[in-house]
């Protein structure tokens, strides 16, 4: 779990840009279309799976993945995230949607409710030391046979920002190695079924990696 000064830190610098971020990522339209391949791997695993309940967008942030995911077919979709600011913003832009505040390594959800959880870089402000946490929480809710989804920075250390959509913030952005990510998912009773780590476009200082994976255990 981020400790409760860091995810005070973290709440209340999206509570402050929450609506320049939601004009400024309205939609996957940042993505590469790797990226979005991973996500389309993510939603025909859970078309196909045998698994049933609903989806989780674990750090939804404004909700901008939430469109994507209804366009490959998906539904039953809510979402939860720190920031209240955030989940304003996700519910006037997705009425129809289900949305809680909340820590994601304490997520206000019981065991083994969803069949398909996607955590779209809602792990970037944490330290590797507690996304430990985290994990075993998205395992605790993750139904036997369902699927989940992580996108992150990949590499080691961490960059401090001073600044983001147009507002003095401080935020603290950790990479992740992306083996290590495998590992945790491994130990807390899921499969890898995919694993992708990309390099970084222009746009970008790092590396990006995505892993899919089943609650086999």
């Amino acid at each position: 779990m981020i400790q409760e000064s860091a995810a005070g830190s973290v709440r209340a610098a999206y509570n402050t840009v929450a609506a320049s971020y939601a004009r400024a990522l309205p939609d996957t339209s940042f993505e590469s279309s790797l990226d979005l391949a991973m996500i389309r791997q993510f939603a025909d695993a859970l078309c196909a799976g045998t698994a049933d309940g609903g989806i989780l967008d674990a750090g939804c942030g404004t909700g901008r993945m939430i469109s994507h995911l209804e366009s490959l077919g998906l539904s039953d979709i809510e979402g939860v995230d720190l920031s209240e600011a955030m989940i304003a913003q996700a519910r006037n832009s997705h009425p129809q949607c289900h949305f809680k505040t909340g820590d994601l390594a304490a997520l206000p959800y019981a065991s083994r409710s969803f069949r398909g959880v996607l955590a779209w870089y809602s792990v970037i402000h944490t330290p590797p030391e507690h996304l430990p946490d985290i994990v075993t929480d998205l395992a605790r809710v993750t139904r036997h046979g369902g699927h989940v989804l992580l996108g992150f920075q990949a590499g080691i250390g961490q960059r401090t920002m001073d600044r983001a959509y147009g507002h003095d913030v401080v935020l603290t952005a950790w990479l992740h190695d992306p083996a290590d990510v495998a590992k945790l998912l491994t130990r807390q009773g899921f499969t890898i079924a995919a694993q992708l780590t990309r390099e970084p476009r222009s746009v970008e200082a790092h590396a990006q990696a995505f892993i899919l994976a089943r609650r086999s255990g």
